[in-house]
C-alpha cells in the first residue's frame, strides 16, 4: 500500500515536514542521523508535495552523485565514505517504507550502496541467507577477526522504519570487544520474508537456530536487542525463547496499551514525535490490513496480554524507555517491568521520548554507547549465571 494518501488529522504538511527534517538533520536526530545538512537542504528544495515518488526522486538525485564519485574512486576510505553517504540518502528516500515504485527503486539502491560500502571491511561483513518457508531470511553478520574460540553474538532486530543496515553500522563497535553481531529486518520491514502477525516471531527463532548451529558462535551467549517495534519481538522472545537467549535489550517496546484502539486513534494517528505517516507505515507492515479499522483489529491480537505471555518466566532483560514517549505509552513499560519472574535492569529517562532519546542530551548514539553497549559487554563477557544484574 502506498503511504501517500490524505494525511490524518494533525499530520504534518509537506512544508512542516521539510522544516522538521532540516531541523533534525542539523542536530543529528533520527531518522536523519548521519545525513549532511547541506545534502538535506538540497534534496528538500526539490520537494513540493507529499507524493512518495517525488520524495524518493529528490533524495535519490543527491545520492546518485555520491555513487558516481564512489564508483570512480581508487581510495578505499573515500570509496566507502561516499557509498555510505549515498546509502543514507537512499535510505531516507524510501523512508518510512518502500511503498511506491520510486521508493522501491530507492530501497534497492540503498541496499546496493550499503553492500558496496562494506567491500573492504576487515573483518568482513557476511550476507547470510537462511532458507525459510519457501523464501529466505536475509541478515548481515560480522564476527571478530580473532576466532580462537566460539564467540558471543548480539542478534539485533529493527523497528518500524529502521533497517538492518542502520544496525550493522551501530554494532560494528562490539567487534573490538570480541563480540559478533547478526542484524535482521523486523517482520514486515525491509527484506523480511513475513509481515507482522502473532506468529511472525518464528523468523527470529529460525535465526537463533542458525546461530546456535554455527561453529563460531557460542550458543550459550546469544543476546537479542530490539528497537521500538523490534522491542516488541525481543520482549516476546525473552519469554518464548528464554532458554536459548542469554539476555535481551528492549527499547520502548509495545506491550499491550500500544495495541489498543484508543492508542491508535489518539496517539498514533498524526503523531508528531514520528516525522510523518506512522499509521500508514503500520498498514504496510502488519499482515492482513489496509485500513485503520483493520489495523486496530489486527493490533489487538499482538498484545502480550492477549497472547497470554505477559507474566511468564523470562530471560535477563534491560528495559530502556522515555517517560515522555508519545508513541509507546509508559504504562506498557510499567507492565513489562512489573511482570515475570526475573529481576530486570531498567534505564528510564524521565525527560526522554521514544527510545529514551532527548533532543540534544541523550541521543540515539549516546544511549547505545553509554547504556546499551556497556550492559551487553558485561552480560556477554561474564560467566553463565552471572548476567542477572548490571
Amino acid at each position: 500500500m502506498d503511504v501517500h494518501q490524505p494525511p490524518a488529522p494533525n499530520e504534518r504538511t509537506i512544508s512542516e515536514i521539510k522544516v522538521e527534517s532540516q531541523a533534525r538533520a542539523e542536530r543529528g536526530a533520527y531518522p536523519l542521523i548521519g545525513l549532511d545538512p547541506g545534502d538535506v537542504r538540497e534534496a528538500l528544495a526539490h520537494i513540493e508535495t507529499r507524493d512518495s515518488d517525488e520524495w524518493a526522486a529528490a533524495w535519490g538525485a543527491v545520492a546518485d552523485r555520491y555513487c558516481v564519485v564512489a564508483g570512480t574512486s581508487h581510495n578505499v576510505e573515500e570509496r566507502r565514505s561516499n557509498y555510505l553517504r549515498a546509502w543514507r540518502l537512499y535510505y531516507f528516500a524510501q523512508w518510512p517504507v518502500a511503498s511506491s515504485e520510486g521508493k522501491k527503486v530507492a530501497y534497492d539502491k540503498a541496499l546496493d550502496s550499503f553492500i558496496r560500502s562494506t567491500e573492504a571491511l576487515s573483518p568482513p561483513l557476511e550476507i547470510v541467507r537462511i532458507p525459510f518457508e519457501g523464501s529466505e531470511i536475509v541478515g548481515y553478520m560480522r564476527m571478530p577477526a580473532s576466532r580462537i574460540r566460539r564467540m558471543p553474538v548480539v542478534l539485533a532486530v529493527t523497528g518500524l522504519d529502521s533497517r538492518k543496515e542502520n544496525l550493522a553500522e551501530t554494532y560494528a563497535a562490539l567487534l573490538d570487544h570480541g563480540i559478533g553481531f547478526f542484524v535482521i529486518d523486523g517482520p514486515g520491514t525491509g527484506q523480511s520474508p513475513v509481515k507482522a502477525s502473532p506468529t511472525a516471531d518464528r523468523v527470529l527463532s529460525r535465526v537463533i537456530d542458525y546461530l546456535a548451529a554455527r561453529g563460531d558462535v557460542d550458543p550459550s551467549r546469544i543476546l537479542l536487542h530490539g528497537v521500538s517495534f523490534g522491542g516488541y519481538w525481543a520482549s516476546k522472545l525473552a519469554i518464548v525463547e528464554k532458554d536459548r537467549l542469554r539476555a535481551v535489550v528492549v527499547q520502548s517496546p509495545p506491550i499491550h496499551g500500544f495495541f489498543q484502539p484508543d492508542s491508535v486513534r489518539n496517539s498514533l494517528l498524526g503523531n508528531q514525535e514520528y516525522l510523518f505517516d506512522v499509521v500508514p507505515t503500520f498498514l504496510s507492515v502488519v499482515e492482513n490490513v489496509g485500513t485503520v479499522d483493520g489495523l486496530i483489529f489486527e493490533f489487538s491480537k499482538l498484545s502480550l496480554v492477549a497472547l497470554g505471555l505477559l507474566g511468564r518466566p523470562t530471560t535477563s532483560m534491560l528495559v530502556i524507555a522515555g517517560v515522555r514517549d508519545t508513541l509507546v505509552p509508559i504504562s506498557d513499560i510499567d507492565l513489562l517491568l512489573h511482570n515475570g519472574d526475573m529481576p530486570k535492569d531498567a534505564w528510564i529517562n524521565p525527560k526522554g521520548g521514544h527510545l529514551g532519546r532527548e533532543l540534544t542530551n541523550w541521543t540515539d548514539p549516546m544511549i547505545f554507547r553509554e547504556v546499551i553497549m556497556p550492559w551487553e559487554l558485561r552480560v556477554l563477557q561474564s560467566a553463565p549465571g552471572d548476567s542477572q544484574r548490571i
